[in-house]
């Protein structure tokens, strides 16, 4: 087939990859189980039904929306998901879950990699690099001068880290070193050793009105989606800086470009899109933007150890070993848990 291509492996499990990993991760996957990977470089989409046909396990890539149709029409033999992230709002999971199917994700290795890039983003922010670059590159850099190119220091200025997670805290960490004043907001209070000498605020509201830079690392909930709206935006400082390495949909971009023409917001770093990659085009006539497109986890090291880590989840599934990174464990509560044990000693 021209759009799949399987390992000459005779492994009893069968494994669906919707994407291509790093050649460690496939070598991996291949030791272990039956492996066939879609090639396409576009989303798999419904295609995914044909491709899973007798497929025991499904590792989908975070571009793949799996909805509850997808979910409900994937072929009886799939028996578990992964997704090649740490996200997971690609999914249907009350769909998954419904079903009994666990899903596993990638969570914490690639907290340093976004980490640092959010950091980046803060400092591009701050700098006004893509600018100053745009100016070095269009042949436009002209005399020194005292007022070009000013951009502002990073010691002293108010972040304000909404969602505390483990990226929010790598964040908060690298901050520190930068002589930032931390704030954050969280759906609760983390104990002090991992605040950072941070300022907890219950509302997100109240963050927003000290957040001289506003670094968003929250997840993509439904009751989180849109957050940042026209309302919270205006109670940023005058001139303050709006960076995004989450999920674009927390952020209401119409209100976002309204605030940035209005100069309530001074500048604008963001990793991550509404409808990636096919984007809002209005982003790109941005002139105080450091634009990236949605690399926050893409090193080497990062790749192989997100893949290494869904492979993992997937083989506990089979093996009937803890499960500490699936997303609705509770498929393995009560009833289904017995079924699925049941299948597990069948097929051993």
């Amino acid at each position: 087939m021209n759009k799949k291509s399987s390992s000459s492996s005779s492994k009893r499990r069968r494994l669906l990859i919707t994407g291509v990993p790093p050649q460690a991760v496939l070598e991996c996957a291949a030791a272990a189980f039956e492996v066939s990977v879609w090639r396409e470089l576009a989303p798999i989409g419904r295609a995914l039904i044909e491709a899973a046909a007798g497929q025991d396990a499904v590792i989908v890539m975070p571009g793949d929306r799996v909805d509850a149709a997808l979910v409900n029409e994937l072929p009886a033999s799939v028996q578990v998901l992964g997704t090649y992230s740490v996200g997971y709002d690609h999914i249907n999971i009350a769909a998954a879950t419904a079903r009994g199917l666990p899903v596993f994700h990638t969570p914490d290795v690639l907290t340093d990699a976004v980490a640092d890039l959010a950091m980046f983003l803060v400092i591009s922010a701050a700098r006004g690099t893509t600018r100053a670059e745009c100016t070095l590159r269009e042949g436009r850099w002209g005399p020194w001068a005292p007022t070009s190119m000013l951009g502002r220091s990073l010691q002293g200025l108010r972040l304000g880290v909404f969602g505390m997670g483990s990226i929010g805290t790598g964040v908060a960490q690298r901050a520190k070193a930068f002589g930032m004043v931390l704030h954050y907001h969280n759906r609760s209070r983390l104990p002090v050793d991992r605040e950072f000498g941070g300022l907890y605020h219950p509302s997100l509201d109240d963050l927003m009105a000290v957040s001289d830079v506003l670094c968003i690392c929250a997840p993509s909930t439904p009751e989180l989606k849109g957050s940042v709206d026209a309302r919270r935006l205006n109670l940023l400082p005058l001139g303050a800086l709006v960076v995004n390495v989450a999920r674009g949909d927390l952020i209401d971009e119409e209100a976002l470009f309204k605030a940035i023409a209005e100069g309530q917001i001074g500048g604008v770093a963001s990793d991550v899109f509404r409808n990636e990659p096919k984007i809002d085009p209005r982003w790109l006539q941005l002139p105080n933007a450091t634009l990236l497109p949605h690399i926050g986890s893409a090193t080497l090291e990062v790749r192989i150890a997100m893949g290494m880590l869904v492979l993992d989840g997937i083989k506990a599934h089979f093996e009937g070993r803890a499960k500490g990174h699936c997303v609705n464990a509770k498929v393995y509560d009560g009833a289904t848990s017995k079924t699925m044990r049941a299948t597990v000693e069948v097929e051993r």
